[in-house]
């Protein structure tokens, strides 16, 4: 193949932007922004089920100690009715007053219990509502952490994207300048090396960075200008300039 050489060197601009707009897709992928979400995105998932765990237990307490507490008030209401007519002198029997009495005994027993098993349930309760405003603290602490890289990572991929689109549009401008077929080599060459141009430079292609043999050297230095070179080593197409050392 031959092109001009200013046409050939005109590579070696479009492969810098090419590898420039490659840096920028990486830096685009890799950004330490994108990891952190993900981390915390993890987190949040995790502490949102241990709260609504929390919350389901606490509520659970809630509505045990609800019913401890009524089963209190029931014995209390019952003691009181019986001492009522213990005060009353209604019973006037020995038989049915040491009954009554035994009864309202074992209410006052039983009162004492069940007050105590409230109490337990209140503490055991304080402790997961405790639990709950813990854990509920430290979701919202990780949603603000997640939304506030998710801010830096959409300001820093504003950043590359336009970056990009400068690149872009300096590439458009360089490829106009290369011929059809050199052009089309040249992206063939970039699928499947990544780097398709090259420059000779005093006797070593930047591309591989190998040397060249003196015979190698002699063969491009005898070879038209605008003769394509491509590099035995890499294949990449070699860009001769003033500084190739021919």
């Amino acid at each position: 193949m031959k092109a001009a050489p200013e046409a050939q060197k005109r590579l070696l601009d479009l492969a810098e932007l090419d590898s420039t707009a490659d840096r920028l897709a990486h830096r685009r992928r890799t950004l330490p922004e994108l990891a952190e979400i993900d981390e915390q995105t993890k987190r949040f998932a995790k502490l949102a089920t241990e709260v609504i765990e929390a919350e389901t237990g606490a509520g659970d307490l809630a509505r045990e100690q609800t019913k401890a507490e009524a089963d209190v008030d029931t014995v209390r209401t019952r003691a009181e009715r019986d001492q009522k007519r213990l005060d009353s002198g209604a019973v006037t029997s020995p038989k049915d007053l040491a009954s009554l009495q035994s009864e309202i005994t074992s209410l006052h027993r039983r009162q004492g219990d069940l007050e105590e098993v409230v109490l337990e349930i209140m503490e055991r309760r304080e402790a997961a509502d405790a639990k709950v405003v813990d854990l509920v603290a430290q979701r919202d602490a990780v949603s603000a952490t997640r939304t506030a890289a998710e801010d830096r990572r959409d300001a820093a991929v504003a950043e590359i994207d336009k970056e990009a689109a400068d690149v872009k549009e300096r590439r458009s401008g360089v490829a106009g300048d290369i011929p059809a077929d050199l052009l089309g080599l040249y992206t063939k060459l970039r699928e499947q090396y990544g780097v398709a141009a090259a420059m000779l430079y005093r006797g070593q292609c930047q591309g591989c960075k190998v040397s060249l043999s003196i015979a190698e050297m002699n063969r491009i230095k005898a070879a038209p200008h605008d003769d394509v070179i491509r590099c035995d080593e890499c294949r990449r197409i070699l860009v001769r300039t003033a500084e190739s050392g021919l």
